[in-house]
């Protein structure tokens, strides 16, 4: 191949790394939503079964489980923006710092790209044509690629992520609040368990498909936690309301 060639055909193609890594940032943010709403399943569904196990009072297993879905939320989507936030932070201290670079010193940022392909395995003179070629359409994209491995556009926004996750909470923690006050007092707590455990199978099933692994292990992890979180704090909340204290 000659170095006009394969300058060529760099920049014939130059969003197919991109490409392939804002593909797979949308799946991790997917896999995120059925993991944020796996969590709103599990961790409201046990507030549930525990207050049902201590009393049958509706009123107050209606309290419980809006004060866990609320708290749940507002805790989810504040984790996310802090993470987020100092995720982003960083990233756009690292643009800002090469866009200084390349305003200071563009003959050593050429000189640096050169070498990055040169590692790549492309000869001096395609390697030295290539980072001419890219730095002379988009300097900073060039250097960010493939200094970083990100793009201006790959900095996301805490806010954006922080209402994602709560709402992915919130969908989860539905599922089990609404079988506890819709079904009867003899079903409601059998009910809510075969609910819940439906429900963490469907997102095990998704996270795992989402993450391209073989599903069976991943959705039985899931549904035997589940399980053995709903049986625990069903069983404090009986021994709770057993000694009388509610």
């Amino acid at each position: 191949m000659t170095a006009e060639n394969a300058a060529n055909r760099h920049d014939a193609h130059p969003d197919e790394p991109h490409g392939e890594a804002e593909y797979a940032a949308k799946l991790n943010k997917l896999r995120a939503g059925v993991l944020g709403a796996n969590d709103g399943i599990v961790s409201v569904a046990a507030t549930l079964v525990g207050v049902a196990g201590a009393t049958s009072d509706s009123g107050a297993i209606f309290i419980a489980g809006t004060a866990a879905i609320v708290g749940g939320a507002v805790s989810m989507a504040m984790g996310e923006y802090v993470s987020v936030s100092s995720s982003s932070d960083s990233q756009k201290a690292l643009i800002a710092k090469e866009k200084h670079e390349l305003a200071t010193m563009p003959d050593e940022e050429l000189e640096e790209l050169t070498q990055l392909y040169q590692a790549e395995g492309l000869s001096r003179e395609t390697a030295q044509l290539v980072a001419e070629e890219l730095t002379a359409k988009d300097p900073l994209r060039a250097h960010l690629r493939m200094e970083l491995d990100i793009t201006e556009d790959d900095v996301a926004s805490p806010w954006a992520a922080a209402w994602a996750s709560a709402g992915a909470f919130l969908i989860g923690a539905l599922i089990p609040m609404l079988a506890i006050m819709l079904l009867r007092d003899s079903v409601r707590i059998p009910g809510t368990f075969v609910a819940t455990l439906v429900a963490l199978a469907l997102t095990g099933w998704s996270g795992a498909k989402l993450g391209q692994a073989p599903p069976l292990r991943p959705t039985l992890r899931t549904v035997i936690g589940g399980a053995l979180a709903l049986l625990v704090t069903y069983l404090v909340g009986t021994l709770i309301g057993g000694t009388g204290i509610v």
